[in-house]
């Protein structure tokens, strides 16, 4: 998903830059694109979230378990491990949805700016 949220932004960077386009195509194809992109960054902020919040309960449940001396701490501090291995790059992940769908808006903003012509709407 990385790789085809920023190629098509790219794109959309360099369809901007002509002065002859069909916008309101462009526009319609931009709407769509930039929901599909809208519920990837959802459902990736969901799982995100799920796992930071299985990092914390690891973390809690070794630290407790450390505390009263119990057995099992070892093994929850290498689910904490695994968590973390797996939360770093969903973090990663979601930042790069996030900031590229901010730039989209963006873009949205331009297309529309380029449709009309007399510069009565323009979001900056």
């Amino acid at each position: 998903m990385e790789k085809r949220i920023l190629t098509y932004r790219r794109y959309m960077d360099e369809l901007l830059t002509q002065e002859n386009a069909d916008w309101e195509k462009v526009r319609e194809q931009h709407l769509i694109q930039v929901s599909f992109f809208q519920h990837e960054r959802l459902i990736h902020l969901i799982v995100t979230v799920i796992f930071a919040v299985l990092t914390m309960m690891s973390i809690c449940m070794a630290f407790f378990l450390m505390g009263i001396g119990a057995e099992g701490a070892l093994g929850w501090l290498l689910i904490m491990v695994a968590f973390l291995v797996l939360l770093v790059p969903y973090i990663r992940h979601y930042f790069i949805l996030e900031n590229e769908v901010q730039k989209m808006y963006k873009q949205y903003d331009d297309i529309v700016t380029k449709m009309d012509k007399d510069k009565k709407w323009h979001y900056t």
